[in-house]
């Protein structure tokens, strides 16, 4: 199976192994079917520090049945009296949504969607985005996978709610188009507990596919978002909101602002961490270790001849003498000249014992 690396799209973002985080905020439909606050929460994206925001498209008729459309959804989050009336109060038309490309590019964001049906799909390629997304609802959807990847546009591809036998089905639609795929690993609980997110289960995503691999986080808080970047993710998409209180599904497990930008500063903390492989003992480092590691000094004034004992030695800061490390060299050594209490041992000072064997041998 041939190993892809990495994805580089069209505006020469590349998102994969070697690669900064590609950090998406998902906005989806949490600005609440407003085009204005669509817009103020790219900007407010924007100045967190992603790379991405990430909207959704849907087609009511396309997407529901009548009966499902016509269903009474009256809760407290809910938009209209039916279902098709709720989910139509939270769309934004694909004219505002090539609008909001435009906006989101002009501040240097790559802009993309996931569609959740065909029509939807075709009028957000039209849109000549350069990244798609396959939700993990529409995962096992071959025709709707299929029209994806005849698109050739580079996909991101959620895993939520799906075993591997439906990934292999989801991947080997796509791979008969092109392998240009990024998998996310997912739990589609809202919020999802920690003791369920199962970061480890990218490095299984990774070994199976061949493919880059990141995280779509729905927990409360942003650990588990910052530890995938440190296991690795290429991608890590979390949902966005203005204010964690307004009407809802999604709100609860989304980031508001300060959090967003809190997880971005974390995870550039922590692929900063990464970068060194081998364990190094930095300059500075051993500066500190000269003013805070010892050095082996005399417990007590001694007379040149005196063979050392471990009683005539202890240990003191700063180090300006022997190690302690070489303690047990220095122990039965014997003094050249006379020392003074806490003095530092220096080698000059001492003969060896294996000194002294080598010289009676040699005699």
């Amino acid at each position: 199976m041939k190993q892809i690396q990495s994805i580089t799209l069209r505006s020469g973002v590349t998102i994969g192994e070697g690669h900064p985080c590609f950090i998406v905020a998902e906005i989806g439909n949490n600005h609440q079917g407003e085009f204005q606050i669509a817009k103020q929460m790219v900007d407010e994206a924007a100045a967190a520090g992603v790379q991405a925001v990430k909207f959704q498209k849907r087609d009511m008729e396309a997407l529901l049945t009548r009966e499902g459309r016509a269903a009474p959804y009256t809760g407290c989050n809910s938009f209209g009296p039916t279902y098709g009336e709720h989910r139509n109060a939270l769309e934004l038309s694909i004219e505002q949504m090539a609008e909001l490309k435009e906006y989101s590019e002009s501040k240097g964001l790559v802009f993309f969607a996931s569609a959740w049906d065909a029509p939807s799909l075709k009028q957000i390629i039209d849109l000549d985005v350069e990244l798609l997304k396959i939700s993990s609802a529409e995962l096992v959807n071959v025709p709707l996978v299929r029209e994806y990847a005849k698109a050739g546009t580079p996909i991101i591809l959620s895993t939520g709610m799906s075993s591997l036998e439906d990934i292999d089905v989801s991947l080997s639609e796509i791979r008969n188009y092109h392998d240009q795929v990024v998998l996310l690993h997912c739990n589609s609980r809202y919020p999802c507990p920690e003791e369920q997110i199962g970061l480890p289960v990218m490095d299984a995503l990774r070994e199976r596919y061949g493919l880059p691999v990141g995280y779509s986080g729905h927990e409360k808080g942003i650990g588990p978002s910052v530890g995938a970047a440190a296991l690795g993710a290429c991608v890590v998409e979390r949902h966005f909101t203005m204010d964690k209180t307004w009407k809802g599904t999604d709100h609860q497990a989304s980031l508001e602002p300060a959090e967003l930008t809190s997880m971005v500063t974390m995870i550039r903390e922590v692929e900063r961490a990464m970068c060194v492989k081998g364990k190094n003992v930095f300059p500075e480092e051993q500066a500190a270790a000269k003013k805070l590691r010892k050095c082996i000094v005399f417990s007590r004034d001694l007379p040149a001849g005196h063979v050392l004992a471990p009683s005539d030695l202890t240990t003191r800061c700063p180090r300006v003498g022997v190690s302690p490390v070489h303690w047990d060299e220095v122990v039965g050594a014997t003094l050249q000249k006379s020392v003074k209490h806490e003095e530092p041992v220096q080698w000059e000072m001492l003969t060896l014992a294996e000194q002294m064997c080598a010289g009676a041998v040699s005699s």
